[in-house]
């Protein structure tokens, strides 16, 4: 598992706040970010090896009964759910729109009109 530059940049600008500050906040050198934000994963080797061996996602057997892990859990088998249902429908547009039924109308409004700026037709 990834850290997830963009994504975490992006949740820094909506709640505005600069990285460096995050990062000062959170009691984490930059050194220390810039080097998790290269490696290939941030969790243990261990961890990273039994997940392999069992052909699966860290997360299938990593426990946060805490909010956000529990809660994309729950997403994810709920489209897996949905999915089986309907093969023909796209897994990522399925998870997204779940994940953006949390959000207050507003938000939503206001991320589906940032992504359809960023649409780019190829003719």
């Amino acid at each position: 598992m990834r850290i997830d530059t963009s994504n975490l940049k992006r949740l820094c600008r909506t709640r505005r706040i600069r990285l460096h500050d995050l990062l000062e906040q959170a009691g984490v050198s930059r050194t220390a970010y810039y080097s998790l934000s290269r490696k290939e994963s941030v969790l243990p080797k261990s961890v990273c090896r039994i997940a392999d061996r069992l052909n699966v996602s860290p997360l299938r057997f990593l426990a946060d009964p805490s909010g956000p892990v529990r809660r994309i859990h729950e997403l994810r088998k709920r489209t897996d759910a949905i999915c089986r249902q309907d093969p023909e429908c796209d897994r990522d547009v399925v998870f997204r729109t779940l994940m953006n039924l949390d959000l207050p109308p507003v938000e939503r409004l206001r991320k589906a009109l940032l992504r359809g700026r960023q649409t780019h037709v190829h003719r």
